[in-house]
């Protein structure tokens, strides 16, 4: 039986910071904190996403990196299921960004401006295992239009997205013209649009978001 090391007692923090001051500053913070540990420091993305995972337990990221923002961050460590617990600490206060945060994955989620009580709250709350915001309704964090489209509806709005015709989706979905238009007319209901471009333009909006 292979021989088991006990975990490390202090939480490994990667901290991902463009701003030399803001770096300084929670270097110093956590340097005073028994069971939190910062292993590395970095200002790119790119750094965390390509990371081993196992030398991480947690990742303080901050809104503007030099090379991509935390929802690009979150986004590509939900791409590679990363079990990696993200904390993001940002500048930004717009409700729509902490949302977009929350659904691609963040654990945790502070302002810049809070007291610093409040962020070494969330990062051992999210060290914990739990899930630490500022208040928000849950429910409404994949609240949006295309909520409302089942399955089928996503499908043919994704194929739509592409510039096909009504008769070619019908030829790839294996169904009639007027079929397809009946689905899309339902789209269009649904989503609250007049037309094709502006069903489009929602549905890329929100597969980039």
């Amino acid at each position: 039986m292979a021989e088991q090391h006990p975990r490390s007692q202090s939480t490994r923090v990667f901290l991902l910071e463009a701003n030399p001051l803001v770096v300084s500053a929670i270097s110093g913070l956590v340097a005073e904190e028994e069971d939190l540990k910062l292993t590395r420091v970095t200002d790119r993305g790119t750094d965390l996403i390509t990371a081993t995972d196992d030398d991480i337990d947690l990742a303080v990221i901050a809104w503007e990196l030099a090379d991509m923002k935390a929802v690009e961050v979150l986004r590509r460590l939900k791409a590679k299921n990363s079990p990696i617990r993200a904390v993001v600490f940002s500048n930004n206060r717009e409700p729509s960004a902490l949302r977009q945060a929350v659904r691609l994955g963040a654990r945790g989620y502070c302002y810049q401006q809070d007291d610093v009580k409040i962020f070494f709250t969330t990062l051992r709350a999210v060290a914990a295992g739990q899930i630490c915001i500022p208040y928000i309704d849950l429910a409404s964090v994949n609240d949006t239009p295309l909520a409302a489209l089942n399955v089928r509806e996503r499908e043919l709005l994704d194929i739509l997205a592409r510039g096909w015709t009504n008769q070619q989706i019908a030829n790839r979905i294996g169904m009639s013209e007027n079929t397809v238009k009946y689905y899309l007319k339902n789209i269009y209901e649904k989503l609250n649009v007049r037309n094709r471009s502006m069903a489009v333009a929602l549905w890329t909006r929100e597969i980039q978001n």
